[in-house]
């Protein structure tokens, strides 16, 4: 399941204090890549449950926490363990390339 978050308490509970590694999705509405990925993303939380959590912050919604992370095009992907952001990844990719990533990641 992927959480939605729009603040920074929310980011802090969700993922500076996770205990599993996060995968954050900076996101708008309007944009085509973010809707294409969407249900990758979806699937992916299903795939990796347990083992990774997924957010999703919509940078219209939560334009502190996108500044914070220095998005500046979308989706922007990155990848936290232990609150603190060690690889991300800008634009649409096929679930096989999303795979390796997070399994050479986690």
């Amino acid at each position: 399941m992927v959480k939605h978050i729009k603040s920074n308490e929310e980011f802090e509970s969700e993922v500076v204090k996770s205990e599993i590694p996060v995968i954050i999705d900076f996101y708008a509405e309007w944009c085509g890549p973010c809707r294409i990925i969407a249900p990758l993303i979806e699937k992916l939380s299903e795939d990796y449950k347990d083992k990774v959590k997924f957010i999703k912050v919509n940078v219209d919604e939560a334009q502190e926490l996108a500044v914070k992370f220095n998005v500046m095009s979308i989706p922007t992907i990155l990848l936290v363990k232990d609150g603190e952001v060690v690889d991300q990844k800008m634009g649409a990719m096929p679930e096989f390339t999303f795979k390796e990533w997070i399994d050479s990641n986690i």
